[in-house]
């Protein structure tokens, strides 16, 4: 396989998509539970994909992802649908994919460019990574959702209030199609937690947490390498994650291999 120094159109567009349906498909089965508790909509309007939850108000659970220029006629009708819900959201723009007539409505509109975000890719090769053997990743199984949702709480900085539902909202996942979970165990506690969605021939790797204690330690580079290795063997032809910009996490997916894709923009309403 010819591996690219610098992204080309398609390949941002499958990163993009790879990012979408991850979250899409994860809103969907929370949306799914016996009289949605999470109060969860997914609305199509035009290009762009809105979701949101009426008791998740962090913008990830409240974001428009996929809009184009060719959006500016939907502006309104978006605004509009955040306004009704009383609830402050994010739009994520993905460089290349827009232009500025689109960034000039969206600041005239009263919202603002408040972030940025990494989106890393790495074009999988046959072969496997070098996992250290020392460190004990196991799949999580399906009774163990509540210590996954206190290792994702901790490693977070969610409340600990937050353990039931953030169990509830992934046990769902546990059957369904192209999600794997999995935990790394010290001394036979669970301390880090990452996350696999594969959709076609694209893996998103996800969700990533570790325990205060225990980072630095390499632990989320084993998760990592871990996941590629399950992916090359589920025949996916490419791998992506997101982090914050020269984060430790983009450290890690570096140290694997993975090269920056684009580092998206995120625009939120003002006041």
């Amino acid at each position: 396989m010819k591996l690219l120094s610098v992204p080309t159109e398609q390949l941002i567009l499958d990163i993009e998509s790879s990012e979408m349906n991850y979250m899409i498909d994860r809103m969907t089965a929370i949306k799914e539970r016996d009289h949605n508790p999470e109060g969860v909509e997914i609305e199509r309007i035009g290009n762009a994909v809105c979701l949101y939850s009426k008791t998740m108000p962090w913008t990830s659970f409240n974001t428009v992802k996929g809009i184009r220029t060719a959006d500016i006629p939907y502006i309104e009708e978006i605004l509009r649908f955040y306004k009704s819900k009383e609830r402050k959201f994010q739009i994520e723009i993905v460089p290349s994919l827009v232009d500025s007539e689109l960034l000039k409505v969206l600041a005239e509109k009263g919202l603002y460019h408040s972030g940025f975000h990494t989106s890393m890719y790495k074009q999988i090769e046959l072969g496997t990574e070098e996992v250290d053997p020392s460190i004990d990743i196991v799949p999580i199984e399906q009774g163990e959702f509540e210590k996954y949702a206190a290792v994702h709480c901790i490693g977070t900085g969610l409340p600990l209030q937050g353990i039931p539902s953030v169990a509830r909202n992934n046990e769902v996942l546990y059957d369904r199609p192209g999600w794997k979970f999995y935990m790394v165990y010290t001394n036979g506690e669970p301390v880090a937690t990452g996350v696999m969605y594969i959709e076609g021939e694209i893996a998103s790797l996800t969700f990533a947490a570790t325990v205060p204690d225990h980072r630095r330690k390499g632990l989320q580079q084993a998760l990592l390498r871990k996941r590629l290795t399950e992916a090359v063997m589920k025949n996916c032809r490419l791998a992506v994650s997101q982090c914050a910009f020269l984060s430790q996490s983009h450290r890690n997916m570096d140290r694997v291999g993975m090269k920056l894709g684009y580092v998206r923009t995120t625009w939120t309403e003002r006041g």
